[in-house]
């Protein structure tokens, strides 16, 4: 039944995206969707119970209380049962579960009162709305309720790992010893299939990066933030249907204003684990992506409204697919944006593939040999902006104040020349260093590129890669 349903399910998306993205489009998304199922080799393992007492000890006299938020309405009750036994699960144990039950029948306060009765665990605290306002307002009022040092939402029909609150706990915990205390905590989370009863589709998510936020709410869930900033923001209705989303831009809104320049050091903390489990049925947009359209509008219009916070002037727009967004920017990127120190696109070679432009830490080329155009799977990492180590030197642009750095990292002036690019579905002319008088091989020009990006980054901006502009050499 599982398989069916994904099956049916994949017939659906396919014939949106055709409608939507063309036939040229829908086979190369067709076939990177094949290429990347090929590939998947996920198995979910919890804890095993030897593992969960001694995170139990070791936790036992802890003191950081955390409140899960739950927005209900008209819950299933398999779903609701499952949810609030994976909450009583916790190796943790310092935590509080607000419900929030907007239901129009009782059946989900006769559930959630039957099982305290069963329990005693007065941990579970349930408050009958007296209305359904929509999801950011009845969250808000589970808000109001936790009297926790942080606040994470749970979706009503999801769950969590045991282990989810202790990992966020230890995050706070070493934040604190090292003086950084984090103000947002997220991580990874993959879907249930409940047909088939099983975990499938890890979502192994990167680090705290500005421009990929920008482009696209990869944090999502499991997300908790401190008490006194989640009280003072709240969520906002107007944003119903990417209210979380919108939460998180204005956290980062927030945490940036204590920063001088850019949000490098800002408190957000990524747990590399899955702590989220997803659950994949037919009206939830972990499987059905065309259920909540509405969400998308106002993913863009929360985008928009950061933009505006920022004074960018900026086009916010919908990418090829849903949930993903393109910022266009008025004038330039670094024109517009006091922190991009520097901004570069991608490199094909003689068969169309990636085989230079965004590096990593350790220098190696992002997608390289990907397709150009394939977009990196379902996450869509290869055609989204984001801020990396550096950008090869070949295709980039330097703000005017760091134009000297070029000439120390190659003995060169720095120069630019104009040319015509492709930058999404669109050509245009624009800048890029000339890079004249410079001849170097392959390893040559990364290790320039790398030794370019370091200096730019040292000096407190962000390395922008920008896969919208392409060259071919």
């Amino acid at each position: 039944m599982g398989n069916r349903i994904l099956r049916l399910d994949n017939v659906r998306k396919t014939v949106n995206y055709l409608k939507k993205n063309g036939l040229a489009g829908t086979f190369y998304a067709a076939a990177e969707r094949v290429r990347e199922e090929k590939k998947a080799d996920y198995r979910y393992l919890a804890p095993d119970a030897e593992t969960l007492e001694k995170q139990r000890q070791e936790t036992a006299d802890a003191s950081c209380l955390f409140s899960i938020v739950v927005p209900a309405y008209e819950t299933k009750e398999t779903y609701l049962r499952e949810m609030i036994a994976s909450v009583q699960a916790q190796s943790y144990a310092r935590w509080e579960l607000v419900i929030a039950d907007a239901s129009a029948g009782g059946d989900v306060e006769r559930t959630v009162r039957q099982l305290i009765h069963e329990t005693g665990d007065l941990r579970i605290r349930y408050s009958r709305l007296s209305e359904n306002r929509g999801i950011a307002e009845n969250t808000n009022a589970g808000i109001d309720m936790a009297g926790g040092d942080y606040i994470a939402l749970l979706d009503h029909d999801d769950f969590i790992t045991p282990d989810a609150l202790y990992e966020m706990a230890l995050a706070v915990q070493k934040g604190r010893r090292e003086g950084n205390t984090p103000a947002l905590l997220y991580s990874d989370e993959d879907k249930y299939d409940e047909g088939m009863q099983t975990f499938v589709f890890p979502n192994k998510k990167k680090g705290f990066n500005l421009d990929l936020i920008l482009s696209n709410n990869y944090i999502c869930h499991f997300l908790a933030v401190e008490a006194s900033l989640m009280k003072r923001l709240k969520l906002r209705a107007d944003y119903d249907g990417a209210q979380d989303y919108d939460l998180v831009l204005r956290v980062v809104d927030s945490l940036w204003q204590e920063d001088a320049l850019t949000p490098q050091a800002i408190r957000i903390c990524h747990i590399p684990k899955v702590l989220y489990h997803w659950r994949s049925h037919r009206d939830s947009t972990a499987l059905n992506t065309g259920s909540k359209t509405y969400a998308y509008e106002a993913g863009r219009r929360a985008l928009e409204d950061f933009c505006a916070g920022r004074n960018w002037r900026v086009q916010v727009e919908h990418s090829l697919h849903l949930g993903f967004y393109r910022i266009v920017y008025e004038k330039d990127l670094l024109e517009e944006r006091r922190d991009a120190g520097m901004v570069g696109g991608r490199i094909l070679d003689g068969k169309g593939c990636i085989f230079a432009g965004a590096y990593d830490e350790e220098g190696q080329c992002l997608y390289e040999g990907l397709p150009a155009r394939f977009t990196g799977g379902s996450t869509h990492l290869a055609v989204l902006r984001r801020d990396c180590a550096a950008v090869d030197i070949r295709c980039m642009r330097l703000r005017k104040e760091l134009q000297p750095l070029y000439y120390e990292v190659t003995g060169l002036p720095y120069r630019e020349k104009c040319i015509q690019v492709k930058t999404g579905r669109e050509k245009k002319k624009i800048r890029i260093a000339d890079m004249s008088g410079l001849t170097c091989d392959e390893a040559g020009y990364r290790k320039l590129s790398m030794a370019l990006g370091e200096a730019v980054r040292r000096k407190g901006y962000l390395v922008v890669w920008d896969p919208g502009i392409t060259i071919r050499i």
